[in-house]
């Protein structure tokens, strides 16, 4: 499989904001199938003394999300510091796909551009090709009925069943794109 999609939980909208948790599901396009998962809740604390931002109104909009969703992103004894999550999740990638990995955001300049600032912000290579990221909201956009038709199972905003999410509905239009 040759397919991540990543969803990032944040506390702001642009780059050089503080991401809450890393999301990935190695997955199949063509066929829906899913393998490996990364998810890692991350110090908000952690990531602003290491400069990175809070946008008030995202602080805002996470408090009108549900409790489900705001307990999952912010559970206090699974975090870690901002650095190390970096880390992980680059040898997630690299253990787990291949050098030339496709990487899928909701939209790609938001999760992939907010996450590359951040491996900017420690000196570590973005572990995919800039040429590799794709886009979900452009995907959808040719077939918006499959995804609006695509019932969500779990929590909303908890980053692994968001990409579940994705996967299933880009699957989908793929599929019908195909045809």
């Amino acid at each position: 499989m040759n397919d991540l999609m990543i969803d990032i939980e944040t506390l702001g909208t642009k780059p050089g904001c503080v991401i809450l948790s890393i999301s990935a599901v190695v997955f199949d396009l063509k066929t829906g199938n899913t393998q490996d998962i990364f998810h890692q809740n991350i110090s908000a604390y952690d990531s602003v003394k290491q400069g990175l931002k809070i946008d008030t109104e995202t602080f805002m909009w996470w408090m009108e999300q549900s409790k489900e969703a705001q307990n999952k992103v912010v559970e206090l004894r699974n975090q870690m510091k901002l650095r190390n999550t970096i880390i992980s999740f680059c040898r997630f990638i690299y253990n787990n796909t291949s050098k030339d990995v496709k990487v899928w955001g909701n939209s790609a300049r938001f999760d992939l551009g907010i996450l590359e600032a951040a491996f900017n912000l420690f000196d570590i290579e973005t572990p995919w090709k800039h040429y590799n990221e794709l886009d979900v909201r452009t995907l959808i956009s040719f077939a918006p009925e499959i995804k609006a038709a695509t019932k969500f199972e779990g929590i909303p905003h908890y980053g692994i069943d968001d990409c579940k999410h994705q996967i299933k509905y880009c699957t989908a239009i793929y599929q019908k794109l195909k045809i």
